[in-house]
């Protein structure tokens, strides 16, 4: 029954969506936590750190800067399949799935470097897809590589995602040699252009570069998770395992373009997934950029699955552990 309400279209849906999002910040967004876990330990990326002067240290303007990105990013997922139509429905899943994971980590709701991080991994991934059958030499694939680079500024991780760069061209493309070079070329303009303007300030090269690295390879901060989190943690990644396989069983039923969306999508799961096993300065926060492919693979499941009991089952139960978690929140303040 949840799931079908919320596979309509109506402007309800946008509605609910609405109230689920602010359902699930409202804790965020009244509770003061003594000490807010940014990923920074080391000292901030470049533009995250004006970031935060900008803001200052007023709770409520962090609060709402980032229920506005997660609010922006959650219409520009719904619209990207909008655009490119590569689920082959129209839904505003993406936008709520991507809200409830959002909400399986509270902490990860504070302002952090991976939120506005994200929102430039979803802009180079939709330019990434610009690529697709253009004559010559796609300039797009410069716009992917500075977007990423870019996002890097605020997360140095999201610097990695330049082998997103590398596989979209070999999967949109013939690897035209040319486009690899502008690509690069794009991931290093913006930081040239910091060293640059860190040089021209007569600030110090050394330390910037010795930031850059630390960001990259430096342990991030703790966060206790808690049992039912764990538990959330485990049941959406059962969901997601599950999508997947039946959005393989499937792949070879859609257009070219697609399945080219979506294995560009699996491969920004798996770059995700390995940040997250493999770097020690991997924050709470990659849960935002997960979730941008994962939103896809379980939209997609709940809208095409022909049995309806067990995706309605475990909808409802993903729902309802996220606001458990949120009221949980509530009890222990």
């Amino acid at each position: 029954m949840l799931l079908r309400l919320f596979k309509g279209i109506s402007p309800g849906v946008i509605f609910l969506i609405a109230i689920i999002l602010v359902t699930v910040w409202i804790g965020t967004f009244l509770n003061h936590p003594a000490n807010q876990l940014s990923g920074d330990t080391t000292g901030p990326m470049p533009l995250y750190g004006i970031l935060v002067k900008f803001i200052g240290n007023n709770h409520y303007l962090r609060v709402i800067f980032s229920f506005s990105l997660v609010a922006i990013m959650a219409f520009i997922l719904t619209n990207f399949n909008t655009t490119i139509f590569f689920i082959n429905e129209r839904t505003y899943l993406p936008a709520l799935i991507y809200v409830l994971i959002g909400g399986i980590l509270p902490q990860g709701q504070l302002l952090n470097p991976v939120l506005p991080a994200s929102l430039f991994l979803i802009l180079a991934i939709i330019r990434l897809m610009d690529g697709y059958r253009i004559t010559g030499i796609a300039y797009c694939f410069f716009d992917a590589g500075f977007l990423i680079s870019i996002g890097s500024l605020f997360y140095a991780n999201l610097i990695w995602f330049g082998l997103l760069l590398i596989i979209g061209i070999i999967l949109l493309r013939t690897g035209n040699l040319g486009e690899i070079v502008i690509s690069v070329l794009g991931l290093i303009t913006p930081y040239l252009i910091t060293f640059g303007m860190y040089y021209v300030l007569g600030e110090d090269l050394a330390s910037l570069l010795s930031l850059v690295i630390s960001n990259l390879l430096e342990r991030s901060e703790a966060y206790v998770i808690s049992r039912l989190e764990i538990i959330t943690l485990i049941f959406t990644g059962i969901i997601i395992v599950v999508s997947l396989i039946y959005l393989f069983m499937l792949m070879n039923t859609k257009k070219i373009k697609s399945r080219k969306t979506f294995f560009l999508l699996i491969w920004t799961f798996l770059i995700s997934l390995g940040i997250c096993i493999v770097l020690p300065s991997a924050t709470t926060g990659m849960v935002w950029l997960i979730s941008i492919p994962s939103s896809y693979f379980m939209t997609h499941y709940f809208v095409f699955v022909k049995k309806k009991l067990v995706p309605e089952v475990f909808f409802s139960v993903f729902v309802i552990l996220v606001l458990l978690i949120q009221i949980l929140r509530w009890y222990h303040q």
